[in-house]
């Protein structure tokens, strides 16, 4: 380990065997495994450092642990999207990558950036979020056997991907129900979740997605709310030329699930299916349609979760 030297950011490399600890613009350099055990040694090298801003990247869980214990001390940390940060490395001409390098390139994102932290989730909502993690995990396995099953070569194959099947579905029963008395255990999701579930289209399903994947439902306006989860069409002009815009980037599970409540929606839902019919007679393509109902009920719920408002037919094109 180098001379330690006062830095004001820090970025943390995360692996499931170590965390790799660099400072911008210095040689700073901390390594420490990545359990529990170590933490308090990583926590008093950081504090002697009294950082500004502490940053990681989202690596599937594995950055959960420790930034739960920089969090609980008062550390500025924030996890970032990965693809921000290898974007961010390919301007900066950075093609090498180590471990300690990532560190770096982290540490100089945190300087030159310097993302919003975001306040510790708590117990609770930890669980939801690992919850309807875990649920979405199994609905995708879920598809992958049902779509094995159907092209199964004999029937003793078939027949034991039908037994995964049913234990699958069991699990997911399981897990929504855990969900729904996790979510009814909160007087402000209860509530969330009352206002969420009075839109035609929004079931059970999407609305503890909602509540999960999107805290700061209510509390951003349209334009914030739509880039965020990423159903915001983004511009792609230069000089004369006009590009087709699309959307990109935000929370893809999210949006998965947005993107069924829009279907519904545009069934069900009078507003959104008119909105629907009136694009697809502009000869709009059906994605073009179907992901300007997903932004049009997203923009919707948003206004309806600030105003605490349920949904009320007569009012609708108020939160249009």
């Amino acid at each position: 380990m180098s001379k330690k030297k006062s830095k004001s950011f820090i970025g943390i490399d995360v692996s499931k065997q170590q965390l790799e600890v660099a400072g911008h613009e210095s040689d700073y350099h901390f390594r420490c495994p990545n359990k529990a055990s170590a933490f308090g040694k990583l926590i008093a090298e950081l504090i002697a450092l009294r950082p500004a801003l502490i940053v990681l990247e989202a690596t599937g869980g594995l950055e959960r642990s420790v930034v739960s214990a920089l969090q609980a001390v008062g550390l500025p940390v924030v996890v970032v999207n990965p693809r921000q940060v290898r974007d961010f490395a390919k301007a900066l001409g950075q093609l090498a990558k180590t471990d300690r390098l990532d560190a770096r390139v982290l540490a100089h994102f945190a300087a030159a950036i310097k993302p919003p932290l975001r306040s510790l989730k708590s117990k609770d909502e930890q669980e939801l979020d690992a919850l309807n993690g875990r649920r979405g995990q199994l609905i995708e396995i879920l598809t992958d056997e049902k779509n094995r099953r159907a092209s199964a070569a004999t029937d003793s194959v078939r027949d034991q991907i039908k037994e995964h099947i049913d234990w699958l579905e069991k699990r997911i029963a399981e897990l929504d129900q855990q969900l729904k008395a996790l979510v009814q255990s909160s007087a402000p999701w209860q509530a969330k979740d009352q206002i969420l579930q009075s839109v035609p289209g929004i079931g059970p399903v999407v609305s503890f997605s909602m509540i999960a994947d999107l805290p700061e439902l209510g509390t951003l306006n349209r334009q914030q709310i739509s880039k965020l989860v990423g159903v915001a069409p983004l511009n792609r002009d230069s000089g004369q030329h006009r590009g087709t815009r699309h959307i990109y980037g935000g929370r893809a599970r999210l949006r998965s699930v947005l993107y069924m409540a829009a279907i519904t929606a545009a069934r069900h839902n009078s507003v959104i299916k008119e909105f629907y019919q009136r694009l697809r007679a502009n000869q709009k393509p059906f994605k073009v349609a179907i992901t300007a109902c997903m932004r049009k009920l997203l923009s919707i719920v948003n206004e309806m979760v600030r105003d605490s408002s349920c949904w009320k037919i007569k009012e609708a094109p108020v939160f249009a």
